[in-house]
C-alpha cells in the first residue's frame, strides 16, 4: 500500500475532489514508477489518473457504514503522534 495514499472514506466533511485526485495521482505514480512521465507517456498517465479518480469517487459514493464519521483533526493528531513515536521526534 502506498503510504502517501490516505483513507478517504467516512470523514466529516467528506473527501474533496482534490483529495480524490491526489490519491489517484499517488497511485499512478507508484504503479508507473514515475513522478513525471515523459511527453510520450503524459497523455496515458493523465488518463489513468482521471480514470482512477473517477473509480475512487464512485467507490466512496457507494460505500455505506453505520460507524460515525471520523473527525479530520482528531485523525491528523493521531497520525502525528504515531509518526513522532515511530521516528522518535517529539514536538
Amino acid at each position: 500500500m502506498c503510504r502517501n495514499v490516505k483513507t478517504l472514506f467516512n470523514f466529516d466533511p467528506p473527501a474533496t475532489e482534490e483529495e480524490v485526485a491526489a490519491a489517484a495521482l499517488q497511485y499512478v505514480r507508484k504503479v508507473s514508477g514515475s513522478t513525471h512521465p515523459s511527453q510520450a507517456n503524459e497523455a496515458v498517465f493523465e488518463a489513468a489518473v482521471a480514470a482512477i479518480a473517477a473509480a475512487t469517487q464512485e467507490l466512496l459514493d457507494g460505500l455505506v457504514t453505520s460507524a460515525p464519521p471520523k473527525d479530520r483533526e482528531v485523525e491528523a493528531a493521531k497520525a502525528k503522534a504515531r509518526s513522532a513515536q515511530r521516528f522518535g521526534t517529539g514536538d
